[in-house]
């Protein structure tokens, strides 16, 4: 059974906490259209090109139709010509977003999170909080985990813890409302505040 590993505040283990039965047995379908969704949702879609009918100029013939002993042509704006417009290029119209409805977004949050307790990598602690803002204080409670990298997920953000992760680049700390199945699934290991996690099982 997949379980939660229970820290202190000084990130040591401090007990086992086992996974609701809901997070089993869920489809991986369900990230992967989430993933999916989520990537797409993110294109900025700026990509865009002139056809001929766009660009500036061509208005009248370039050279006469016949007796020049070279193709003929109607307009400087054609593709064939440099400055001339592009056939079959890219155009920002298309609309790139993908619906996920909510009952598959909690579907795929609650399978990322049921990966990780598989793992040995969800941790659930009583609070995260570096004092000193300082970032070596930081690194030290993220090194006692012995994990790669972390997300972790503080109830309320204060300055201080904030300004204490920000510089780490295997840490990302974030609110309640940022958490997601993509997030969740992107690092290798996730730290949850205990009020956070009740509430997560309870939604559930």
């Amino acid at each position: 059974m997949s379980k939660a590993i229970v820290l202190n505040e000084n990130f040591e283990q401090a007990g086992e906490l086992a996974l609701p039965e809901n997070f089993q047995g869920i489809n991986p379908h369900n990230l992967y259209l989430y993933v999916k969704a989520y990537a797409a949702n993110l294109r900025a879609n700026n990509a865009h090109t002139k056809s001929r009918g766009e660009v500036s100029g061509g208005g009248r013939k370039p050279w006469q139709q016949k007796g020049r002993g070279g193709a003929r042509a109607g307009s400087i704006r054609s593709p064939i010509f440099v400055g001339g417009g592009v056939a079959f290029g890219p155009k920002n119209t298309k609309n790139y977003t993908q619906k996920v409805n909510k009952k598959q977004k909690r579907k795929a949050l609650e399978f990322a999170l049921n990966e990780k307790g598989e793992q040995g990598a969800l941790f659930v602690v009583d609070s995260v909080a570096v004092e000193s803002g300082k970032t070596k204080d930081a690194a030290a409670l993220l090194k006692k985990l012995g994990v790669r990298d972390a997300l972790i997920v503080k109830e309320n953000l204060d300055e201080k813890t904030f300004l204490a992760f920000r510089n780490l680049p295997n840490a990302y700390l974030i609110e309640p409302n940022e958490l997601n199945a993509y997030l969740a699934a992107a690092f290798r290991a996730i730290v949850i505040e205990k009020p956070v996690w009740e509430k997560i099982v309870k939604e559930g």
